[in-house]
């Protein structure tokens, strides 16, 4: 079973966009998937799932879609926030404590499923606050999944790249891989870009996601491999 947790060189990466991809190539692979999102800030209310209402969020609902295992929406996505703040922020504005360990109860059930690929999702970037204690990169240690880390093809990219696998690194949590998602079709010298990102990132390339405005994840999975495929 690959258990894989998803981080972004910055929050517009495209971290949902390479996790729904790797799940539905999952899928293509006879493989079962589920995906979770322990944490959505920029939430709407919603009755479409529960008739009490929930925050929904569009990444979770994109992960929730792309899991052959079906639950509740709240099963995917424990801890939902209606601003589009950071999560520390969010959780105050709420009037709300979250704390490592109370975000890893809340994914117990969501962590319980098991899947040929179980995929989770960070928010943000690597040191995303969860309070002023704790990080995402402590919710990833304590998860102690194998990383994927999803480079937004973009001006300044490299530095973010190699910034956040010395962090990966660092806490000797299994760095599995890399994905140069092409979000701007405007970047100057791609090529010479993704050249250097192969040769100073210590993790294989799993694909290259191309531009695609109109492509959904599943016309994409081509495009990408699983760890050690």
């Amino acid at each position: 079973m690959h258990k894989l947790f998803i981080t972004g060189t910055d929050t517009d990466a495209g971290k949902t966009f390479v996790a729904t991809t790797l799940l539905y190539k999952a899928q293509s692979l006879g493989l079962s998937t589920f995906g979770l999102k322990p944490i959505a800030a920029g939430c709407e209310w919603s009755l479409e799932q529960n008739p009490s209402g929930e925050w929904h969020n569009d990444d979770a609902l994109s992960l929730q879609a792309a899991s052959s295992i079906k639950t509740d929406y709240a099963v995917n996505n424990p801890v939902a926030f209606p601003q589009a703040v950071a999560p520390h922020i969010a959780a105050e504005l709420n009037n709300s404590q979250l704390t490592l360990n109370s975000l890893l109860e809340q994914c117990q059930t969501g962590m319980e499923q098991v899947a040929g690929l179980h995929l989770i999702e960070g928010a943000g970037g690597w040191l995303v606050p969860l309070n002023n204690e704790h990080t995402l990169a402590d919710f990833a240690q304590q998860l102690n999944h194998d990383v994927v880390l999803v480079v937004g093809m973009k001006l300044g990219c490299i530095n973010h790249a190699l910034l956040t696998q010395q962090l990966i690194l660092a806490t000797k949590l299994n760095f599995v891989g890399w994905v140069a998602n092409h979000i701007d079709p405007e970047m100057s010298e791609q090529e010479a870009n993704f050249a250097y990102l192969k040769n100073h990132l210590q993790a294989p390339c799993l694909g290259r996601i191309p531009f695609s405005p109109i492509k959904q994840p599943k016309d994409l999975i081509h495009h990408i491999i699983l760890p050690s495929e």
